[in-house]
């Protein structure tokens, strides 16, 4: 069964589309099947993908308002096991179009229930609000991700986000759980995002994940190209920490799964020099200017 996991936080700007697609990304090139749930009207996790627009396509407007199923919404990507379930502008009409509908809250959740067997995870991205559209989202869950910023800001939204968690576990979802909190835009430079960081880790405690994702402009390039930044440039820093937060997820929920394991390297007599600190760049610079270069164990 798939886990379901919404990336939510209803302050705009913290990155939450980047980290559903990079993050989703990232389990894919696992080769863990995934699929993203693009159920934000801007669709920005569709196009960021590389899906244009078309109101003609199923998307997950019309399967919110009944006019298809989520299997026949389904559209492939650039990487094997990575699927999406796109959105489009007239979404925003959910909330106006539903409000008197019978089980409205739990109209995502039912969708989703036939496709939980095919995947291993889904990630819904979630509006910037707390419409019914995140309402859906959270019904849907099994856990919440934060993506935010260590500013002040942040802190006063996440506790909003956390009294809306509470309420519906109350309410309409009481099997759901915290994921966790990832730090987006990070600037380990400052004393700000140092005191912020101490300050969430004494209240999320192990909730707050380990890695950081920082600004990287290569991040921000990927989208305009309708790629994840690993398939962008997956030597960048915003890949590897995208990369490096899919192994903690598997980690937690996929214990002895050998994500992302590197094939074994052939011996040959570069081998030695591996062991040379930083290596690789040593070789790039010997190969640029043509120098050799002596056996310092000789």
């Amino acid at each position: 069964m798939a886990r379901i996991i919404a990336v939510a936080n209803q302050k705009g700007g913290v990155g939450k589309t980047t980290t559903a697609i990079n993050l989703a990304a990232s389990l894919a090139a696992a080769k863990l099947n995934t699929l993203l749930v693009d159920c934000d009207p801007q669709s920005n996790a569709t196009s960021g993908l590389g899906l244009g627009k078309d109101a003609e396509r199923n998307s997950t407007y019309k399967m919110l308002v009944g006019e298809c199923d989520a299997a026949s919404s389904l559209q492939g990507t650039e990487l094997e096991h990575l699927f999406v379930l796109p959105a489009h502008k007239n979404l925003i009409g959910v909330n106006f179009e539903l409000v008197d509908a019978e089980n409205r809250e739990f109209r995502l959740r039912d969708s989703l229930v036939p496709l939980r067997e095919k995947f291993n995870f889904i990630i819904i991205d979630c509006p910037p609000a707390l419409d019914l559209l995140t309402l859906n989202s959270l019904v849907s869950a099994d856990a919440v991700l934060i993506p935010m910023q260590a500013e002040y800001f942040a802190l006063e939204g996440v506790s909003e986000l956390l009294d809306t968690i509470e309420r519906i576990r109350a309410a309409l979802n009481p099997a759901l759980e915290i994921e966790g909190v990832v730090l987006t835009m990070f600037d380990d430079r400052t004393n700000l995002a140092q005191q912020v960081t101490a300050e969430l880790k004494r209240f999320f405690g192990e909730k707050l994940f380990a890695t950081t994702i920082p600004r990287n402009v290569r991040l921000a390039e990927a989208p305009s190209h309708g790629k994840p930044v690993l398939l962008y440039d997956d030597r960048s820093r915003g890949a590897e920490s995208y990369v490096q937060l899919a192994r903690e997820i598997i980690a937690k929920h996929m214990p002895g799964f050998d994500a992302f394991a590197e094939p074994p390297q052939p011996e040959s007599p570069e081998q030695e020099e591996k062991q040379v600190v930083n290596a690789p760049r040593w070789r790039r610079w010997r190969e640029r200017n043509k120098l050799i270069t002596m056996d310092l164990k000789g």
